[in-house]
């Protein structure tokens, strides 16, 4: 019986995630990048996966749910195809709470989250200790949930692009003829190609900015303080990010923004004021007019699909975007929820 062939193009999250995911499943591979793996946004530094808030349910809550729960045998796998390690750990976060109304507003969360989250992970109302990794609370009181996870973004990228390769796939880096079905991970460039076919706009890139700085705080939990994630990783850096800009100049380009960043970090996080910075990085995520990822079907383009928007959450969502989309591509099964249909943002 002859392998289904498919070609995926983008080495970003959501292109890496579906062509090893596509693998696994006995699928011939060819993933194309013109650039290099994680060249647009997925070539981060941040690599919060965080979840949303559980309360007014949707199907796009109950997705991330579903993915963040698959993530840490999905990198598992990852790592043990590969030999490299992804940065993945499921440590959790901590959020401070200003004033009483936060308190009770983050109680209300935390019945909800019991049934929500299926008794799989919590998200407490806690009391600080005034520890040197622990945001200063006004309340007194922190948020703790142990959903929230972590990965390098590059480690991850680095790790899933050879697993693709371990398992018998192809991964191609400027361009090559296309095989089989062909799945489209193209990120902000691709929302704009996407716009033109269908003359209409469909989504696009929204600018955001992160910084790294030296400071070994691997074992600690994530933390999200003045709209900011701080997150320790495994390789002794701690990331900061990001900004969230649609007006700019340069894609690419860090500037003042990021310094304010970095000072709101500090003020939030005293004991990283003396941490130098290592890297700083500025780039485009792809964002689709409903917010959610893109998937499915190219309109009017038989045997060519989508997988796209996967902006702020990619990462998070990955493992689970694979997941349908090696359903749809290799069995024709449509198990893509409400929302997050490329018909969606027409």
């Amino acid at each position: 019986m002859a392998r289904h062939e498919v070609t995926v193009r983008g080495g970003g999250i959501f292109g890496l995630a579906c062509a090893y995911t596509l693998a696994r499943r006995g699928a011939q591979v060819r993933l194309i990048e013109t650039q290099r793996i994680g060249a647009g946004a997925s070539g981060g530094l941040v690599g919060a996966l965080a979840p949303h808030v559980p309360e007014q349910w949707n199907p796009k809550k109950q997705f991330q749910l579903e993915s963040l729960l698959m993530a840490e045998a999905f990198w598992a796998g990852v790592s043990a195809a590969s030999g490299l390690h992804s940065g993945y750990a499921r440590l959790g976060r901590l959020q401070p709470l200003v004033d009483a109304q936060a308190v009770a507003t983050a109680q209300a969360r935390s019945a909800s989250a019991q049934g929500l989250w299926q008794g799989q992970a919590h998200w407490h109302v806690i009391p600080a200790t005034c520890a040197a990794w622990e945001p200063a609370s006004p309340s007194g009181l922190l948020i703790h949930d142990t959903l929230s996870a972590r990965l390098h973004p590059r480690m991850a990228a680095a790790a899933l692009a050879a697993a693709i390769t371990a398992l018998g796939g192809e991964v191609v880096i400027g361009d090559a003829k296309e095989r089989g079905q062909v799945l489209h991970a193209t990120g902000a460039a691709g929302l704009a190609a996407l716009s033109d076919a269908l003359g209409r706009p469909v989504g696009g890139g929204q600018k955001g900015q992160a910084l790294a700085l030296r400071f070994d705080a691997a074992n600690q939990p994530q933390l999200y303080v003045d709209s900011l994630h701080i997150v320790p990783h495994a390789d002794g850096s701690v990331a900061i990010g990001s900004t969230s800009e649609r007006d700019y100049t340069d894609p690419t380009s860090t500037d003042a923004s990021l310094d304010a960043l970095h000072a709101r970090a500090i003020a939030a996080l005293p004991c990283l004021r003396d941490a130098p910075v290592i890297d700083r990085w500025a780039g485009l995520r792809p964002r689709s007019r409903s917010r959610a990822p893109m998937l499915g079907a190219w309109p009017g383009r038989p045997g060519h699909f989508i997988a796209n928007g996967g902006f702020k959450i990619g990462f998070g969502m990955a493992p689970k975007v694979a997941q349908v989309m090696a359903d749809l591509l290799l069995e024709n099964h449509d198990t893509i929820p409400q929302g997050f249909r490329v018909e969606d943002n027409l």
